[in-house]
Order: C-alpha cells, then sequence, then structure tokens
C-alpha cells in the first residue's frame, strides 16, 4: 500500500520526533548500562535549558511502575530576585511529571567561606545534592553540563595557569560523596542540541539574568571569547578544546596509574597509622612523577587535601630525591593537615598524621 504524502506540517512534525529521539538516545546511552534504576536517581535542575532537557529525557527513560525513582533536587540560591520563581517554576514541572521534589534554599551570601561567590555558591549546591542523595539512597545525582560547559571550563582553567588535570576539564563521572557517583550525561552534547530538543517538545525554560554580565569570567569566555573565536578563524574551537581536554584526561590517568603503581611497590603502612617510603628507590624519577606519588599517597590514606598545593608535593619529591649526605639526621618537615614528613638516614621517609 503506498503511503500519502506528508504536508509541510508532517515534515515538520516528523522531523521534531526525530530530533527528540536522538537527543534522548544520546542521554540513555551515556547512562550506566546496568542498576540504573535499581535505587533512586537524583537530577538536579535550577530552571535552565540543560538540566531541564536532562530531567525531561531521564522521565522519558525511567521504566515505567519506577517513576518516583526519579527525584528533582532544587538548589535555590540567595543571590538573585527570581530564584523562588525559579524553584516555582520547577516545583510545578515536577509535579506535572509526577516526580519527587526536594528542595534547599541556599545562603551563599552567609557563608563564611573564602572563595568567592561562584565557588562558594558550587560548594553549597553540590553538599545539598550529596547530603540529599545519601538522605534517599540515591547511587547517582545527575547534572547538565554540557560540552560548551566543558569547553568553556577547560579555557577558563588553561588562563588560569593549570596543570594537566586542570585542562582535562569535568569528569563525566566521579565520587561525589562515598558511596554516590556524580554523572554528567550531557557532556558529549552541545547546547544548541539541548535547546532544539526543548523547542521540539514546545518546552519552555528559565533564563538567568545573571549568566550574560561579562564582568563574570566564565560569562566573559562564553560570550566574548569563544564566540569571536568560532565567527573568526577557529569555527572549531569548542571541539578543539573538549578534544584537547579528553587527552589531557588521559594523560593525566596514565601519570596516576603509574604513580599508584609505584606506590604500591615502594611504601608501607605502620602500626602508628604511618607511611614509610623507600625513596632511594625513587629518587632517580623525574620530579613530576615522584610528586605524583606523594599525591597519590594523600588520596590513598585520606590525609586532608584542601591546603596541600603542588609547592608542597613537589617539596616532597625535593626532600625525596636529595642526596643521601644531606640527611644524615633525621629531618622533619610538617605539612597542611597535620601531616609529618621525616627523613630518616638509609633512604626512608615517613610520614604520619600528627594527631
Amino acid at each position: 500500500m503506498d503511503t500519502a504524502p506528508q504536508t509541510g506540517d508532517g515534515c515538520v512534525a516528523a522531523d521534531r520526533a526525530a530530533a527528540a529521539g536522538a537527543f534522548i538516545a544520546a542521554v540513555a546511552a551515556a547512562l550506566p548500562p546496568t542498576g540504573m534504576w535499581s535505587m533512586p536517581v537524583l537530577v538536579a535542575v535550577s530552571g535552565g535549558a540543560d538540566s531541564l532537557a536532562l530531567l525531561l529525557a531521564l522521565r522519558r527513560l525511567v521504566p515505567a511502575g519506577l517513576e518516583r525513582r526519579l527525584i528533582v533536587a532544587h538548589a535555590e540560591h540567595d543571590l538573585r530576585g527570581a530564584a523562588p520563581a525559579d524553584r516555582g517554576f520547577v516545583a510545578a514541572l515536577a509535579e506535572h511529571l509526577g516526580l519527587p521534589f526536594v528542595w534547599r534554599r541556599v545562603a551563599v551570601r552567609d557563608d563564611g567561606g573564602d572563595e568567592g561567590l561562584e565557588g562558594r555558591a558550587r560548594r553549597l549546591r553540590y553538599d545539598f545534592l550529596g547530603e540529599t542523595a545519601l538522605a534517599h539512597g540515591a547511587r547517582h545525582v545527575m547534572v547538565g553540563h554540557t560540552a560548551d560547559d566543558q569547553a568553556e571550563t577547560i579555557l577558563q582553567r588553561m588562563l588560569r595557569g593549570t596543570g594537566v588535570v586542570g585542562i582535562g576539564g569535568m569528569a563525566a563521572a566521579r565520587e561525589l560523596v562515598h558511596g554516590v557517583s556524580l554523572l554528567r550525561p550531557l557532556l558529549a552534547l552541545r547546547r544548541q542540541a539541548v535547546r532544539e530538543f526543548l523547542e521540539s517538545i514546545d518546552q519552555p525554560w528559565r533564563e538567568d539574568a545573571s549568566n550574560t554580565d561579562v564582568r563574570h569570567a566564565r560569562n566573559f569566555i562564553r560570550h566574548e571569547v569563544l564566540p569571536r573565536c568560532m565567527a573568526g578563524p577557529f569555527p572549531a574551537a569548542t571541539e578543539s578544546l573538549v578534544r584537547l581536554g579528553h587527552q589531557a584526561s588521559l594523560v593525566a590517568a596514565a601519570i596516576t596509574s603509574a604513580a599508584e603503581h609505584l606506590l604500591e611497590s615502594h611504601a608501607s603502612r605502620h602500626a602508628d597509622g604511618g607511611v614509610v617510603v623507600r625513596t632511594s628507590e625513587l629518587s632517580g624519577l623525574d620530579r613530576h612523577l615522584l610528586a605524583e606519588v606523594f599525591v597519590a599517597l594523600w588520596r590513598r590514606e585520606g590525609w586532608p587535601q584542601q591546603d596541600m598545593t603542588a609547592r608542597h608535593y613537589a617539596a616532597l619529591a625535593g626532600l625525596s630525591a636529595a642526596p643521601e649526605r644531606t640527611a644524615v639526621e633525621p629531618r622533619a618537615t610538617d605539612l597542611p593537615g597535620g601531616i609529618r614528613a621525616t627523613r630518616l638516614p638509609g633512604g626512608w621517609l615517613r610520614l604520619r598524621p600528627l594527631a
């Protein structure tokens, strides 16, 4: 039987359905292959296009009968007068979709942190997400960062002077808190694809007016730097930055793997909670790799890393590689987080918590 030719409206509808289907399939491909819905899943939704598209795609992917396992989480920052309206928008959508909704007012201005408003808001937001995930028994928290966000992050870190790990950008998956993973299913998708998906299903979204303020570094990169690059001699700037980030992350992972292998081969734990490293067998290593051995040690032991900088790890590498004749007597160095490093005769370095 012949089919009747589609009208113009029919073609448009088919194209929109195909675009929506392709977007949802791309999100599905980025999700864990097994056990995704065996426990609750938390999705962070600000009301903006990216997080909204992620929510709607996940709603279509959740198996029938398990819809209540998809929990909508919203952090209401105290930085904008429109924040309550954003919360109301997200709450109404969650109710329309038949999904649980949780929210918290995040007092960014009242917090005593010293990392700046943007960093403080991020920290408090992730604290909320981690605590909420644990409270609801969720194993995964989903956030809506896109490939464009990744390119902006990489370029901003490069301009600030980051290292190889920083150039790697945001990880597609990482631990948020113990037992809970933070996942970014949109990280391979462009921002334009997100908006095309929402337009294809006639779904409005909220716009944050502060995102256009180019006095903020991120907005300056988003609205001034990258558009000029793409309109000029670098039309593939976003894709190139994302590719660079991927390559850098592979290099960083290889260095981390090598450092962890060296640590296992040349370090041993003591009953007092300390660690002894056989530095005489590591002194010939490249100083950067030797410093990474100590990064791996701090990570393995769970010692405080917040105030440990590249300078501290480099100092440990220098202490380990110092000629034996300069360290006949034990020498102690106190490090941030209450860790003491002592160079011992015979090519050993002892590290232990002071408390």
